[in-house]
């Protein structure tokens, strides 16, 4: 189960990410799993059905990765080589 606002640490930080998610969405739980096998990269879960603004952005479509330092997002379905082109400076 995952839980919005838990900060998760993978191993040494490249790039802050967030993963946008809700509780009781499996792609969201398939999404942290992969990504905490897939990149050496510190993410933040982030749950939207607690923003209203959050929510109506993502709702329908996470889970949704996000660099924090750019901005750009990566939607689901994704796999460890399409984060690793998002990590990419």
């Amino acid at each position: 189960m995952i839980s919005g606002g838990e900060t998760v640490q993978a191993h040494a930080p490249a790039f802050p990410l967030a993963l946008y998610a809700t509780s009781g969405c499996h792609l969201c739980e398939q999404a942290a799993t992969l990504l905490r096998a897939a990149v050496d990269a510190p993410f933040r879960l982030v749950e939207i059905a607690d923003d209203d603004d959050l929510l109506e952005r993502y709702g329908v479509r996470i889970p949704v990765l996000q660099r924090l330092d750019t901005g750009a997002e990566l939607g689901w379905p994704f796999d460890a080589a399409a984060i690793e082109r998002l990590l990419r400076p």
